[in-house]
Parts: C-alpha cells; structure tokens; sequence
C-alpha cells in the first residue's frame, strides 16, 4: 500500500497528537480534526473498534483526508474491563485528575496481586469516509494499578499504571521510553507495518 503523506486525526487531545505524530515520524504529516471542525461525534460504539472506526469516518468526512483514530483506554481485571471505552469520562468528563481520584477510590480495598490492568488502544485508518475496509490495528500495555500516582509524565491514567519491566509508572518513563512501549506503540508498530512506513 502507498504511504500517506497526510492524514487527519480524529482527537482534540494535544498529548495524544503529539505521541502519534512522533512515532509516525517525518513520513506523514499529522493533523488535528480540530483544524477542520470543533464537533466531535457521539462514541456510540460498544467496542474500542467501533469507536475508532465511527470517529475515523467522521474526521474524513469532515477534513476530505484519510483519517486515523485512536480509541483507548483502561481496562481493570477487578472492574470487569472498566472504565474500558467510558475511559475518558469515568468521573463524568471531570478531567484527567477526577478520572484517577474516582479509580483510586474504586480500588481502594483492592489487594496489588487483584490490581492488574491493561491499557488498550484501536487503531482505525480509512482512506475516506465510506471506506469499506478500514485498516485496524490492536496494541495492549500490561500492567497494575498503584495506590497513589507517580510521576509527572504522559497523561490520562499513566501516573497510576505500574509498567513491570520498567519498575515505574508511566508517568515517570521519559517520552520516547513510553512511544517505544506503551498500547498506542504497538498499535502503531502494527500500522507502520502495514502502510511500509
């Protein structure tokens, strides 16, 4: 398949545009949907992939490029894969900090060796809108949830995610340390594979 020279991302989140643009490289240019318009579509989907797919059509329907979207969250062995794609709105679109404040009370009697957790991403590119066959891609980051963050790095949930083969949290790895790492690497090591970037 012919390389992308550019694409739109379907994300308002800065942090977000900033990591996949890094691992993309200097090969394609990234560029925000806010650029093209403030609406974001309703996340109606029941999956990380259907959502991804859902906003990827959306920024392409809007922008006239080919989109990629990211969908990605948290999942929790003892929440039953909660907040899984309700991520980002666990405390009711309070933001990054009342996201973590409401998993640490969640979890608060929850033994370390039941704490497991993966961080999810969902891949989704479509050449336009009413592309039929999207390119998805899947990245899963395994690790546990810590009693208190650390860290000062990344955001979203990475002060409280304990990355094992590191000994840190994922607030506490270095940016490129977490691109080379993290669900949305793998996801995007898949993609750049697939697009022979």
């Amino acid at each position: 398949m012919t390389p992308f020279h550019e694409l739109v991302l379907a994300s308002h989140n800065a942090g977000k545009l900033k990591e996949l643009q890094a691992m993309l490289g200097d090969a394609v240019r990234v560029r925000s949907v806010a650029e093209f318009s403030d609406i974001e579509p309703e996340e109606t989907g029941l999956s990380f992939v259907e959502n991804a797919i859902l906003k990827a059509r959306h920024a392409a329907r809007i922008s006239g490029l080919p989109a990629l979207a990211d969908d990605s969250g948290l999942a929790v062995d003892a929440l039953g894969g909660a907040p899984g794609i309700y991520s980002a709105r666990y405390a009711g679109g309070q933001g990054d900090a009342a996201n973590n404040a409401k998993l640490l009370e969640v979890l608060a009697n929850v033994p370390d060796a039941e704490r497991g957790a993966q961080f999810v991403c969902a891949l989704a590119l479509v050449r336009h809108a009413d592309d039929p066959l999207p390119i998805l891609c899947e990245g899963l980051w395994h690790g546990r949830i810590l009693h208190a963050p650390r860290g000062e790095h990344g955001f979203g949930y990475d002060p409280l995610f304990w990355v094992p083969e590191r000994a840190c949290s994922s607030a506490e790895l270095p940016a490129a340390e977490k691109n080379q790492l993290s669900h949305r690497a793998r996801a995007m090591a898949q993609l750049k594979a697939r697009l022979e970037i």
